[in-house]
This record gives structure tokens, sequence and C-alpha cells, in this order.
């Protein structure tokens, strides 16, 4: 019912609202010398576990501004260590795929997670992993909570002009020593009359220096760590905040990945986002979303990866014969591309359990897990058939090594993902 019903709001706002935004990214796709587009077209709404043709409508536009708008610059802006989010956010805005699940009333298309899904599925074809994850963290890490728990006027001026592309948002919850384990940052903010006076610092912070406004976790009490935190709307522009510096990465180059201090930095009370003292709360929320999010996200490029081997192990010769007539070269391949079919399967049933209303931690958890793992597996096998050509930074396989590695420690570690698994099973010891 959800679906049919997410369906039909689609077709309605886009004839009505979008189709004259997307009225050129929307015709018929050319011919894409990327074997990605291969697997796309294989994919119909007739056979689809979750997606209707709206779904595939939306994955269609997106996937034209990928190829018009982002793919042919990618290359560059690996090289220049930043994209400029500004400027593609506003393309994205524009097309209303910054606001996919987010109410009408402040830009959004107002559909259910799994049209986000589709989203996360189609940005998988762009190619690198930076600017996924930059927009990822504008549209399922940044605005969630405050678009559920947010006032009327917090929406206005932060969650309005995030979802129009028309300011670029960060998330500010890890510090250094305080990554996965969230209950232990130390930035505090202190209240001070109707202001919050904070200060502290957080790490490894995406879109920092090109941000406008950071959605902050701070400790706005003394009382225990998971009833004394509090997300704040801050302004980057405000005085006392500063970014240390831009972060040297093993990958995801074209993200932007800062340090950010802040010194006595005077925010307005009305900033914090619903309830003081329940910002631990909204953040652990909304881990569900940007944990599936990601899995989605990644199912595509992998897939993409082993099309790209099997492509280049045709033509590649060992000892006068493809690389890929050899067995344990086809039967890997095989194996690989089980696994992402399993790992997909998994994050369809995810997703319509959790569009029902279904708490799917546990489920979220497996997926990433999974998802990290064998994205490591995938990217380490698929490299070894480019041979010498795997280790250069010329092909997509060797970024895709570089990129995917962060899947098993971003949002959440592995052994995280095992507790919370374990602690759904019932396995973890009693204290």
């Amino acid at each position: 019912m959800a679906l049919r019903e997410g369906s039909r709001r689609l077709k309605l706002l886009f004839r009505l609202r979008h189709l004259p935004q997307l009225s050129r990214f929307v015709s018929v796709r050319s011919v894409s010398e990327n074997v990605s587009s291969k697997s796309s077209a294989s994919e119909t709404a007739d056979d689809h576990l979750i997606y209707t043709p709206e779904h595939f409508a939306l994955k269609e536009a997106l996937r034209k501004i990928i190829d018009q708008e982002i793919n042919p610059y990618v290359d560059q802006w690996e090289a220049d260590g930043i994209f400029p989010a500004h400027k593609i956010f506003k393309i994205l805005g524009n097309a209303g795929f910054l606001g996919v699940n987010k109410p009408v009333e402040y830009g959004g298309l107002g559909l259910d997670f799994s049209y986000s899904v589709a989203m996360a599925d189609e940005l998988g074809n762009i190619r690198c992993g930076g600017i996924p994850m930059a927009i990822g963290v504008q549209t399922d890490m940044t605005t969630p909570a405050l678009a559920r728990f947010g006032s009327d006027e917090l929406k206005k001026e932060f969650l309005l002009p995030s979802v129009m592309g028309d300011k670029v948002a960060c998330l500010g919850v890890s510090e250094v020593g305080a990554g996965s384990d969230v209950s232990s940052i130390k930035t505090k903010a202190v209240r001070k009359g109707d202001e919050y006076v904070i200060n502290g610092g957080k790490m490894w912070t995406t879109n920092g220096t090109q941000a406008d406004w950071m959605c902050l976790l701070a400790n706005t009490s003394d009382g225990p760590p998971h009833k004394n935190k509090s997300l704040i709307c801050l302004p980057m522009n405000l005085p006392g905040v500063h970014i240390a510096r831009k972060i040297d990465k093993m990958g995801m180059w074209s993200s932007d990945t800062a340090e950010v201090f802040f010194d006595d930095v005077h925010v307005p009370c009305k900033n914090v986002i619903g309830e003081e003292g329940m910002g631990f709360t909204y953040q652990m929320l909304q881990f569900q979303e940007e944990r599936l999010w990601a899995v989605a996200n990644i199912v595509t490029t992998m897939e993409n990866i082993i099309q790209e081997t099997i492509q280049y192990t045709r033509q590649r010769k060992i000892f006068k014969l493809p690389v890929l007539y050899h067995q344990t070269v086809h039967f890997r391949l095989a194996e690989l591309q089980t696994e992402v079919e399993l790992l997909r399967s998994l994050l369809h049933r995810a997703t319509a359990l959790y569009i029902k209303g279904n708490d799917v931690t546990k489920l979220a958890s497996m997926a990433k897990l999974k998802g990290g793992r064998l994205a490591r597996e995938l990217s380490d096998s698929c490299l070894q058939y480019w041979g010498g050509m795997g280790f250069t930074s010329d092909v997509m396989v060797s970024r895709f090594y570089r990129d995917s590695r962060l899947l098993s420690i971003g949002a959440g570690a592995d052994e995280v993902m095992l507790g919370i698994i374990c602690k759904f099973m019932d396995t973890l010891p009693r204290k």
C-alpha cells in the first residue's frame, strides 16, 4: 500500500512540480560507454521487489544528471581533492533529488524511504565514492532528524535551503577518540541565557570545508551519556568556528573532509533540534536509514566493478588465453556476483519492512556489515585480475579499492555492527 501511494505521489509531483525542471534530463538516454548501463537496463518494474515505474523514472532522471553533470568531471575532481558541492547540489536540488523523502512543504517530494534507496542505488553509477558519500551526508545524515523533530523555524532556515541545494550541510558527530562510540564525545554546549556557548572539535567532517551549516551533536548537560546530548543547527560562518585543516585521506579523494574546532561559538538555544538532551536518541534513530542508504549505493558500484572486470579479462590475455577463460577467474566472479545478489535481496527486504513501520536495526546492521566486508573482498579479487593495470590510479577498480574501505569504518565500524546483531540475538555477555 505504501509503495502504491508513494508511486501515485511521485507521478503527481513530477507532473505538477518537477517535470519542467527534469525535462532536460529525462529524454531517452544516449548509449553510454560504461558497462554499468547494461546492468541498469536489465531491471524493470515488472520483476522488481520494491521498485515501481516511478522509482525507475526517478533513477532515469538522476542517471541523466550523473552522465551529463558529474561523471565527465570526476577524474579532475579526484585530482583536485574536492568537487564543487554548491554547484552540484544546486543541480540536484533543482531536480528534487536532495529531498526525496522530505516534507513537500519544505521543498521535498514527500515519498517513502524506498525512493531514497532507489536514489542511492543510482548514485552508485558515479565513477567515484566521494561524491555519492557527500550527497548522502546532505540527504540522509544531516537532515533526517531536522525534518522529523525540528521546529518550523529551523526547517525554514536550514532544511528548505538544504533540500533546494542552496546550502551545503555537514554532520558534526565524530571526534578524536569518539568515532563509533558516539556516547564519548567531549564537545560541550553550555547554556548562557538564550544562547549556547560551544567549545570542542569535530573530526572526519564530510563536506566540512564547503558547508554552510553543521548538524552538531554536543553535550548540553552533565547527565548520563545517553541523555545529555543535543543536536544543534550551527551556521559555519559564526565567529569561533575554525576549519583547522582539510584531511588527506586514503580514498574518497573528491570529497573534502575537515577537522573543525569551536572556540566560544555562540548559538541561539532555539537552534536545538527537537528536545534538549534527545540528540543521542535522534542520532541513533537515523542510523537505520543511513546504513541502508550506504548499502544501496555500494551494491550498484560492486555490480559495475564485476561487469568492468569481465569486460577487461575477456580482452587481457595470459598464456595465450583470455584471463576470463581460466576457471579460477570465471568461477570467482560467479561467486562474487552471487554474494552481491544476496546482499541486494537483504537490502530490499529490510527496506520493504522499514517503509511498513518496522524496526530494521538488526537487518540494517547485518546489511552494512556484509556490505563493507564484501566490498573489500570484491575489490581485492577484481583488482587482482586487472594485473599491473589494477595497481594504477587510471581504472575504476583501483579507485573502488581505496574508496570502499570506508564502509567497514564509517557510520559504525564492523565491530559495532556485530555488537548490535549480538544484542538482538541475546548473545552479548551480561554485565
